[in-house]
């Protein structure tokens, strides 16, 4: 049986009080968890709209069997800042955060919820600029690993902010080598790769996701389609730095909120 309203109201509180105290939880009530991708989206929207925080930004990536790939970046945790506080890190002990190298598309132009879906040169049009970008990642759930897919999109899939990095030097690339280094220890390297071939292919598929549903992309809003070297595990305190090559170089580090 679907949620019904009151059970959507349920589990989105509880997940925003996740949010604002920075302390994961169990897995929801039993009563108030989503089953079904539909209800998933819909607690998405409920904490939304209980956080009251503006949406900065999408993660996204083409829908596949019994999956939905879609959740808000808010703006307070989108960050171009060279020392970036991470308020909810995912390994608090350890003193590291968990991030995926990705690209961010920012647009310069409204792409509002209308009848007639968007073309991709609609979007293409639309889009500003592209940036190397790190997604930081944390779940609001204490264990989320096996968790019932259903269950992560409501909370977000593990997204907790964007870190937004130099604009691209040449036009984005389906996979290019990545190298990164922490502090003085070796540098290391990765044969990155989109998980969709094309980054933009999450993109189109986005702009028409929202349009359907009434929401539509914003002018400033980043949006970030897929990561191109799994997760990576990077120690909070030290410097960082990060090779796109041939695309773009950056340093930055991680300190605890």
């Amino acid at each position: 049986m679907p949620l019904t309203p009151e059970q959507i109201t349920q589990a989105a509180t509880e997940l925003t009080a996740r949010r604002n105290s920075g302390k994961p939880g169990p897995r929801l009530p039993e009563n108030c968890r989503p089953l079904e991708l539909e209800d998933a989206w819909q607690v998405q929207l409920a904490v939304t709209r209980s956080l009251g925080q503006a949406v900065g930004g999408w993660k996204a990536s083409p829908p596949s069997p019994g999956k939905l790939v879609v959740a808000p970046i808010y703006q307070p945790a989108i960050s171009r800042a060279t020392v970036c506080s991470v308020a909810f890190p995912a390994d608090r002990d350890l003193g590291s955060v968990k991030v995926e190298p990705e690209l961010a598309f920012v647009l310069a132009k409204d792409l509002p919820a209308r009848e007639q879906p968007y073309t991709e040169a609609d979007i293409d049009a639309a889009v500003g600029s592209v940036h190397a970008a790190l997604e930081i990642c944390a779940s609001r759930y204490a264990d989320p690993a096996g968790l019932p897919f259903p269950e992560m999109l409501a909370d977000g899939l593990v997204n907790n902010g964007v870190w937004l990095g130099p604009e691209l030097a040449a036009p984005e690339a389906a996979a290019f080598e990545l190298h990164w280094q922490a502090g003085d220890e070796p540098r290391q390297t990765a044969q990155a790769r989109h998980p969709n071939g094309d980054p933009r292919a999450p993109l189109y598929w986005l702009a028409n996701f929202l349009c359907e549903r009434g929401l539509g992309l914003k002018a400033g809003q980043v949006v970030i389609t897929g990561s191109y070297a799994g997760v990576l595990t990077v120690p909070a305190g030290q410097p960082l730095k990060f090779d796109y090559a041939g695309l773009a170089r950056f340093e930055l580090e991680f300190r605890r909120g």
